[in-house]
Parts: structure tokens; sequence; C-alpha cells
């Protein structure tokens, strides 16, 4: 999960719910939080994303995890966020 995707789930549950999130790493539960339900094929994205976050936000082994993220890979999460991202933006 990129910084960016969680800033805008947070962005979106302040103009909802008119309150700042709670710190969380968990997409899918600020959503929860939000009363928004992601379709199955956004939640399954949405938590392919939460659980890309610690590898790629505390890499022990950078080798392994550049080699794991290739830029065939990273392209398809920045074309699959910028779907949901519209989709997120549509349930305000």
């Amino acid at each position: 999960m990129s910084p960016f995707d969680r800033k805008i789930v947070e962005g979106a549950y302040y103009e909802r719910l008119r309150q700042i999130p709670p710190k969380s790493h968990s997409l899918v539960f600020l959503l929860n939080e939000m009363g928004i339900e992601p379709p199955e094929v956004y939640r399954r994205f949405i938590l392919k994303l939460s659980e890309a976050s610690i590898p790629t936000r505390y890499p022990e082994d950078l080798a392994k995890v550049q080699q794991d993220y290739t830029q065939s890979i990273v392209k398809d999460i920045l074309a699959e966020s910028k779907e949901t991202i519209v989709w997120i933006k549509q349930q305000l």
C-alpha cells in the first residue's frame, strides 16, 4: 500500500465522517469504519495492498523486495490503484 493510497482513504474517511481517521495501515478497516463495503474485485486488491504494506515499508532485505516487486508488478499495482481510487471517490 502506498502512502498515497492510505491518504486517499483517510481523506475519504474525514470527508464522510468529519472525524480524523484512527491510526491504521488497514485500508479495509478504514473503509468498513465508513460503512463502505468494496465489491469483491476492489476488496481483493485492497487486501493485496495491505499485505504488501509491511515488506515495502520496512524491508529487512531490500534486494528481496526489489526482486518481488518487478517493474511490471508495480505498473499493475499503480493501474489498479488508480481504478480503486476512482471507485472510492464515487462512494463519497
